[in-house]
């Protein structure tokens, strides 16, 4: 890869406080040992397969990041600024959990140029945490949501889930309009995944009604109508605060994995890394079946799924410059376009905003009209 490139990178933090249901994401109980011996190895694996491009987003996820101690947490940000060439326009984003963030950790985060908080924090109805298995003190909410605005960290994203066993309309949107009371900028909606060996799927948890759920998310699309819907599950409050580290997983654009199940996509492979902290900590990085060598034809199947997630679509200017050839040469889409099941404007081949529901099954149909060689 070319030096002069920018390319994302994301970080994964295992360490939880506690483990939620639903939950299957590699994942930890935090270790205070554990977590120093952790961020050694990951300053290692860093040096050995970081080629210096210039780095352009930063995503710290886990896990929870925000479980770490303060110096924990210093020692990881140095370890990121000692090592990466950032770029001064970074995207620099971590996942935090309300019940493990405070204000010195607020501060330390602010002060080593983090500029967007994800925060978990899922839903405000005492039925839906506890199926979750997670707690939420609406005050401290308030007063770290606060806080971030008070030091101009303003750049911020809530995670909701909804779809959870006995939730009704209602739920969801009292869960929405306590999110929009806290002056946000990103929110982020997901339809409960009932996940294998979670709590959840060990106790033949089963998911509600597919039509309620369909319910759910047009409740959850007219009451952001007016935030920018710019992914199946994502709504920025104007385009400037869409995730660009995100964006560039759905534009099938490189970046790198450094820890623990972390994924990576770089030239001509895709990656992912163990989930075994022993191998981990004795440098055995890469997952036994965890590399991907792409063809062209993987290539251009992976930019078509994951395009086609976001409000543009597929950039079909774009696709001519990467792969040589239009789309239509390898996939005959017009007659979806006649039946509107996909649209194409501006030279942008895209879901209509009504079938993002089912886009799935849009993808399908798009797939098996792959042209004969």
């Amino acid at each position: 890869m070319s030096k002069s490139k920018t390319i994302g990178c994301y970080i994964h933090i295992p360490f939880c406080n506690k483990i939620c249901s639903y939950c299957d994401f590699c994942k930890i109980y935090y270790n205070k040992k554990l977590v120093d011996q952790y961020l050694i190895e990951l300053e290692k694996e860093i040096s050995a397969s970081y080629n210096n491009e210039l780095i352009d987003t930063i995503y710290i996820g886990g896990g929870t990041p925000s479980s770490l101690t303060l110096q924990q947490l210093k020692k990881l940000f140095e370890i990121l600024k000692r090592r990466l060439n950032i770029s001064k326009d970074i995207e620099y984003t971590i996942e935090c959990n309300f019940d493990s963030i405070n204000n010195e950790k607020l501060d330390l985060m602010k002060e080593y140029g983090i500029n967007r908080i994800s925060f978990g924090l899922e839903s405000i109805s005492k039925n839906n945490l506890k199926i979750l298995e997670r707690k939420i003190n609406k005050i401290k909410v308030k007063e770290i949501i606060d806080y971030c605005h008070q030091i101009n960290l303003n750049n911020i994203n809530i995670d909701l889930i909804y779809a959870i066993p006995q939730e009704t309309l209602k739920q969801v949107k009292d869960d929405l309009d306590y999110v929009l009371s806290l002056n946000v900028t990103h929110i982020s909606t997901y339809s409960l995944i009932i996940e294998e060996h979670t709590k959840l799927k060990i106790t033949n948890t089963k998911y509600i009604d597919e039509e309620l759920d369909a319910k759910m998310y047009d409740l959850i699309c007219k009451k952001l109508n007016y935030w920018d819907h710019y992914e199946i599950s994502n709504f920025a409050k104007s385009e400037e605060y869409e995730s660009k580290h995100n964006l560039k997983y759905w534009h099938n654009q490189e970046y790198y994995g450094f820890g623990l199940s972390a994924a990576g996509y770089e030239g001509n492979v895709r990656y992912t890394k163990t989930r075994s902290i022993t191998k981990y900590l004795n440098s055995d990085y890469i997952k036994e079946d965890g590399i991907e060598f792409l063809s062209a034809h993987d290539k251009i199947y992976y930019e078509i799924i994951m395009n086609l997630r976001t409000k543009l679509g597929i950039n079909l200017q774009e696709f001519i410059i990467k792969y040589g050839e239009p789309l239509n040469n390898y996939y005959d889409y017009e007659p979806l376009v006649n039946e509107k099941i996909l649209k194409l404007e501006n030279n942008y081949l895209s879901i209509p905003k009504n079938l993002w529901y089912i886009s799935n099954s849009v993808i399908i149909k798009l797939l098996e009209m792959e042209r004969e060689d």
